[in-house]
């Protein structure tokens, strides 16, 4: 359990610093370098970077709502959210590691996904593609891998503290 709100306020800070910073840089280099020639296709055949202006969320749910709408949901809502996300982060005293980690990488995932709504009118750059034979993802940023991560820690953590309190090992 992290006690102090000083430790919990500076790591979630450090995660977020960390999060902008590596998705808005390739978000940048996304824009500029895709943005001639719109997709590349790495070594392999995996992973394609593709340019995606997404007006939407996670893998466009929404982007068909209009503009008002979207705006209401997608970035009020989020910051109401987020918002209060990071209170419960700095006030959590009992929140376990784990768990705290989860947490902080999806507000930072989402404060970054934000940043973008709201600088390029609403809209979050994707670009990120990977395809294995028939199976693919959507298009999506780095954000979102922080989102995802995120979330597995969030499940671990949830797991671990049901079988502690199941008297398993933990």
């Amino acid at each position: 359990m992290i006690q102090s709100r000083s430790i919990r306020l500076t790591a979630a800070f450090l995660i977020l610093v960390s999060t902008i910073g590596c998705d808005q840089t390739t978000k940048h280099f996304a824009r500029t370098e895709l943005g001639q020639s719109g997709s590349t296709t790495l070594a392999g055949g995996f992973v394609q970077f593709i340019l995606s202006e997404n007006p939407g969320a996670f893998l466009s749910l929404g982007g068909m709502l209009p503009q008002a709408v979207r705006i209401g949901l997608l970035t009020v809502g989020v910051s109401v959210g987020l918002t209060f996300l990071l209170v419960y982060l700095v006030r959590a005293a009992k929140l376990r590691w784990i768990g705290f980690l989860g947490l902080a990488m999806i507000w930072a995932g989402g404060m970054s996904n934000l940043i973008d709504r709201l600088l390029r009118h609403g809209l979050v750059t994707d670009f990120i593609f990977v395809q294995v034979g028939p199976l693919h993802t959507g298009i999506f940023n780095v954000a979102d891998m922080s989102i995802v991560a995120g979330a597995i820690l969030l499940g671990v953590s949830a797991q671990s503290f049901r079988q502690k309190a199941a008297g398993g090992p933990e």
